[in-house]
């Protein structure tokens, strides 16, 4: 396996989380793409040159893209002509920078097929699934609200292209699904990993409530929950050892990559990580 890091968690421009990310010693980087420095509206073909010649220069791989749509994800059909579009020029930047892998949170799966829901949020997944798959690459769903069961049903009612970004410290936290358990479940869809961790502090707590908080007020929102806190890597409730375990036996090789969303020092933070991660794989 490998180890990455996302480049906004060193909150710092992409350019300078690039050459930090050197720095570290990692061997890849997950950049955020739907909007800012690094969007398809911005990134002019002068500026695309500079990134591709960085990454080559510091000897570096895009994990992943990051095409994170906010808000509700794809759960409100009226917004999903703009969201699914948008995702396709994700893509195309990703084929562009060597990548397979885009990642995005897609909003609350209903456990329910009979929610109507369900089928908007399906109807967007295949389209941007199939896109991708055209395209060579897999769009990575980021776990979070749902447990593992319902992802994975989910999935297979796609037609191919979609696949999962594992954070273990989302379920650790917010749904109370074992990561471990997890793995195995989701084995034949795993293209990418986060590395986080954390804790559930209130076990009554309702995932779609944290996730339609976080869809109203962004990351902000979701570390002000009461229900849960990040942690710095292996301090908090994942079980790192077993996850890792997990994730060989299943065969995969792909990245582990770096998330820490909060703290005061998250460069220190994003250190630590990189070599607890070395000590264990």
């Amino acid at each position: 396996m490998k180890i990455g890091v996302i480049t906004d968690c060193f909150k710092k421009s992409q350019i300078e989380g690039i050459k930090l990310a050197k720095k570290l010693g990692v061997d890849g980087v997950q950049i955020y793409a739907t909007t800012g420095e690094f969007s398809p509206e911005t990134l002019t073909e002068a500026k695309k040159t500079e990134y591709k010649n960085l990454l080559k220069e510091k000897n570096l791989v895009v994990s992943a893209l990051c095409g994170d749509m906010g808000g509700y994800g794809f759960e409100v059909e009226k917004d999903n002509a703009e969201r699914v579009e948008k995702t396709k020029k994700i893509i195309d930047l990703a084929v562009e920078f060597g990548t397979k892998i885009v990642t995005t949170h897609i909003g609350v799966i209903p456990d329910e097929k009979s929610n109507p829901r369900y089928k908007v949020m399906l109807a967007a997944l295949t389209e941007c699934g199939l896109y991708a798959k055209q395209k060579g690459l897999t769009l990575a769903i980021e776990t979070g609200p749902e447990k593992a069961k319902t992802l994975l049903t989910f999935l297979q009612d796609t037609k191919g292209g979609v696949g999962v970004n594992l954070d273990p410290a989302n379920f650790t936290m917010v749904t109370g699904q074992d990561p471990v358990e997890a793995v195995y479940l989701l084995k034949d869809y795993i293209v990418h990993t986060h590395a986080k961790d954390g804790v559930m502090l209130d076990k009554n707590q309702d995932p779609t409530d944290v996730y339609h908080a976080f869809a109203v007020g962004g990351v902000d929102a979701l570390n002000a929950c009461k229900g849960f806190k990040e942690k710095p890597l292996g301090q908090g409730d994942v079980d790192w050892k077993n996850y890792i375990k997990a994730l060989k036996e299943i065969d995969y090789d792909g990245f582990l990559t770096i998330e820490r969303e909060c703290g005061d020092n998250p460069e220190a933070d994003i250190i630590k990580a990189k070599k607890f991660l070395e000590e264990l794989i």
